[in-house]
């Protein structure tokens, strides 16, 4: 199964401008832009053909190809990275057997995730999409519901049936639980990590749906395959020996940056 990682990327971010060239400390220092730790995670996974860049602005493709990696330019007008994986498609002028959509903002994301959407893919052909969730642990938890309450936008969360098909994904924290309950009841709420698989059938039939209202209200591309009654399928991942942050606001980075000096990670 040939398979290519996508990672859109775009400059003008509303919570976070040029988020993609955003610098991020290693443990010995080295500072690495936000896009080439995406990049650097892309290529640690195994059974990868091809990783690209997709993005509309020349500064994040001129910094992406200093540090060697491919890149698609694709329109100013998609208006998210599922609609952008769809372009860079077009410009690749390939199809390959499965496309991953590595979302650029998520460089701590462990490379068995996504190995686990492709083997549910691979698993099951009638699949059109799929997407990996992990159980919070505590402190993932309380930093979600900190930022709820805050009015800072954190990470997604889901929830989903017996088959482990979604039924809604939010920005908000979904189930709620009570904040006497946090400590033991993390494990009810499940993170949704920003990387999906598409068959590229999908993608073509996302490009000719319009926008949906769910999807407008939350922020949420995948909630216009929800809305349309496309299945996503969820891979549940064990949770991981760090918390998996994605860099959504500038208070994010410091946070990022401890877990990439707890790893020992450049």
């Amino acid at each position: 199964m040939r398979t290519i990682i996508i990672i859109p990327a775009r400059y003008a971010s509303t919570r976070f401008p040029g988020k993609p060239l955003a610098a991020l400390r290693g443990h010995d220092g080295t500072a690495r832009t936000l896009i080439e730790r995406s990049w650097l995670a892309a290529r640690g996974v195994a059974g990868i053909d091809r990783v690209v860049i997709a993005t509309d602005d020349m500064r994040i493709a001129d910094a992406a190809r200093g540090f060697g990696a491919d890149v698609a330019m694709t329109p100013a007008s998609c208006r998210n990275g599922t609609e952008r994986c769809a372009a860079a498609l077009d410009v690749l002028g390939e199809t390959p057997d499965l496309v991953i959509n590595l979302q650029g903002d998520a460089p701590l994301t462990p490379a068995g995730f996504v190995t686990a959407i492709r083997e549910r893919m691979m698993a099951e052909p009638g699949l059109a999409m799929c997407t990996p969730a992990v159980a919070c642990s505590p402190s993932m938890l309380a930093a979600l519901v900190e930022d709820q309450a805050q009015g800072r936008v954190g990470g997604t969360t889901v929830v989903f049936d017996r088959n482990h098909e979604a039924l809604y994904f939010s920005k908000r924290v979904i189930p709620y639980v009570a904040p006497e309950r946090i400590a033991r009841e993390a494990r009810s709420v499940y993170l949704h990590l920003g990387v999906y698989a598409y068959r590229p059938a999908a993608l073509a039939s996302y490009l000719a749906l319009p926008p949906s209202p769910l999807e407008d209200l939350e922020g949420l591309e995948q909630l216009r395959f929800l809305e349309a009654g496309i299945r996503i399928g969820l891979a549940v991942c064990p949770q991981p020996e760090w918390d998996v942050i994605e860099l959504n606001n500038p208070t994010d980075v410091p946070a990022i940056e401890a877990i990439l000096a707890e790893r020992g990670w450049q």
